[in-house]
């Protein structure tokens, strides 16, 4: 049997954070606002996949207002996610994921993010797609207030 799972994340961007984006640190002035390191490509890899089984969202699992959760690595949570899913004997067929950034270049570290999320999922980098958009100035993330990430990913039963 096979489950599809999608998600959408989004933080703001501010002054004075480190800036992760799927495990891997980018040298910028800017980084995201949230409860954890605020990886929006993490989160919406970890969405998705708990999506896929109808598992819930992460604020189920890791909520934002809990101090076990604040500043929390998001290699954790993703892992953790990924741990639910392999529990109900599913395994990751493939994911495809969209980051959306406007100032921030994504290509420079394209290869690495591809290979930091299948290190902390375990599975061969050729499951894993990572490609990066802007919104041409327009809207939210387009003014540079802000990231988001969709993700989609296929599972499949053991």
């Amino acid at each position: 049997m096979i489950r599809i799972g999608h998600a959408w994340d989004t933080h703001k961007l501010i002054e004075g954070r480190k800036l992760f984006l799927g495990g891997v640190l980018f040298d910028s002035p800017i980084g995201l606002l949230g409860h954890s390191d605020a990886d929006v490509v993490l989160h919406a890899v970890a969405e998705s996949l708990l999506g896929s089984l109808a598992l819930g969202d992460l604020g189920t699992f890791f909520p934002d207002n809990s101090n076990e959760t604040l500043n929390m690595d998001s290699k954790i949570i993703l892992r953790e996610c990924y741990k639910k899913v392999r529990e109900r004997n599913y395994h990751l067929v493939n994911l495809d994921l969209t980051i959306y950034a406007e100032k921030i270049k994504i290509a420079p570290k394209r290869e690495k993010i591809i290979e930091s999320i299948a290190n902390i999922l375990n599975i061969d980098k050729s499951y894993v797609s990572v490609k990066a958009t802007t919104w041409e100035k327009m809207g939210f993330v387009g003014r540079g207030e802000a990231m988001a990430c969709e993700c989609v990913c296929l599972v499949e039963s053991d």
